[in-house]
């Protein structure tokens, strides 16, 4: 045998099963890592999640107000202007926000949540507050859940018993389900895509909704 026989005779790699190992153990304990890994989420993955479903309750709920449609309405035969906020329907704006966010056009709902919470809307602030959480942004939603109660100008601001009813309310109909919450479907999506296809090159919809987006959301809270 000679000598590079000897060397690769050496590093032979051995492919008979090591004395003593347990293969059935092995899989157990992997099993077991697997089901303590799946139960104990990291606490800002609970969080985050939380945040989602409790903003996507919030949306449905602005969606339903009878008035919600009569908004979207006169937002729709506004000025095409969005540099004044005296020509903004503020509540429009904030209805417009929850449609995007249920229709899957999430950045598109935050820049008209920022329009609504810059024009002091709280109730759009807050829905910025649940966004940025579900993102994992803290400090932006710190920011803005600042913004829902701070009293500076308001003596009326939130507190935090009533945060924590609207919390408790958004748990609620979550667990039920409540009729009242469903999502957009059929002619409300297409009518948003539609909007999103003449964005003019922008990543978001920043054109005010049309009378046609209008009308299908009248035909909604209807049904």
């Amino acid at each position: 045998m000679t000598a590079i026989d000897e060397l690769l005779a050496d590093a032979r790699i051995p492919t008979g099963p090591r004395d003593g190992f347990d293969v059935g153990a092995a899989l157990r304990r992997l099993a077991a890592d697997a089901v303590a890994a799946t139960a104990k989420p990291h606490p800002d993955t609970v969080r985050a999640a939380q945040a989602g479903q409790r903003l996507s309750v919030v949306c449905r709920w602005i969606l339903n107000r009878p008035d919600a449609a009569d908004h979207v309405d006169r937002l729709a035969q506004e000025p095409e202007t969005l540099t004044d906020d005296r020509h903004l329907d503020v509540d429009g704006a904030l209805v417009f926000a929850c449609l995007l966010h249920l229709t899957d056009h999430r950045e598109s709902a935050q820049f008209w949540w920022q329009l609504a919470a810059g024009a002091g809307h709280r109730a759009a602030a807050y829905c910025l507050h649940l966004h940025h959480l579900a993102l994992g942004e803290t400090r932006e939603a710190q920011h803005w859940l600042h913004e829902v109660t701070d009293d500076v100008l308001d003596s009326e601001a939130p507190d935090s018993t009533f945060l924590a009813t609207l919390e408790a309310v958004a748990t609620y109909v979550r667990k039920t389900g409540s009729s009242r919450t469903n999502a957009p479907t059929g002619g409300l999506e297409m009518e948003v895509d539609r909007l999103a296809t003449n964005k003019s090159g922008s990543c978001i919809i920043v054109q005010r909704p049309d009378r046609r987006l209008a009308d299908q959301l009248h035909d909604f809270t209807r049904r």
